[in-house]
């Protein structure tokens, strides 16, 4: 699951970073409101969270074009102070809730799977592939009926191939959108992580999901799926 957050304190941004890749979401995080709206019109995201003075008319100029470019994001606004005007007027402008600073470490990780949760602006709480589930919101994983245990990477990856089902990605492609990296020196890396995949998620040849594919990468896809050659 990949979050969004644009916040213009440094210190603010590393510590919600650390935060969210401990709860399994890969992270873009931004210092200016102009590549925060940028972002949300190149890529797609779960959820965004904007550290926003409601007080700034450029500030809610940008929660309004964040929402403009993306009528279905989560938006969640942090703020030090909000009076009953100041929210009312950031949920006319498309917010769907405000925290106030200071906050717990582990509320906004709470607040964001309570927003994908209730389904705001949200279609895809859990993904199915075969007799594979995976629940965005819960974290967990089954096959079958039977729990996986995936550590935070191996869910990443796992729900990156799953979004993707019955399309080939690359190895630089998993790297960027589970790593978060644009690095070419990780990409063997995957290897890694997709044979940690397999030994839980593909238990024998006979129920196999995730396939190679020679020469380009991976592609996840049900049993009942025709496609190119793949091993």
């Amino acid at each position: 699951m990949r979050i969004l957050v644009a916040v213009r304190d440094v210190e603010l941004g590393a510590f919600l970073q650390r935060e969210f890749d401990a709860e399994y979401f890969a992270v873009d995080l931004v210092m200016d409101g102009e590549q925060a709206k940028s972002l949300v019109q190149k890529r797609n995201y779960d959820a965004a969270i904007l550290g926003l003075n409601l007080r700034r008319q450029d500030d809610l100029d940008i929660l309004r074009d964040i929402r403009a470019r993306n009528e279905q994001l989560p938006i969640l606004m942090l703020t030090n102070r909000a009076r009953p005007e100041d929210y009312a007027r950031m949920l006319d402008l498309g917010a769907d809730d405000l925290v106030l600073r200071p906050f717990a470490p582990t509320e906004l990780p709470a607040r964001v799977r309570a927003l994908l949760h209730r389904g705001v602006r949200h279609a895809e709480p859990v993904l199915r592939v075969d007799d594979l589930e995976l629940s965005c919101v819960e974290h967990s994983v089954a096959r079958a009926g039977r729990k996986i245990a995936l550590t935070p990477k191996e869910f990443a990856l796992l729900e990156y191939l799953m979004r993707n089902a019955g399309r080939h990605v690359t190895r630089t492609q998993i790297v960027q959108h589970v790593w978060n990296l644009t690095s070419h020196a990780m990409t063997n890396v995957v290897d890694v992580y997709i044979n940690y995949l397999r030994r839980k998620v593909d238990l024998s040849p006979d129920c196999k999901l995730i396939h190679t594919v020679r020469g380009v990468g991976y592609r996840l896809q049900a049993r009942t799926q025709h496609s190119p050659p793949i091993s």
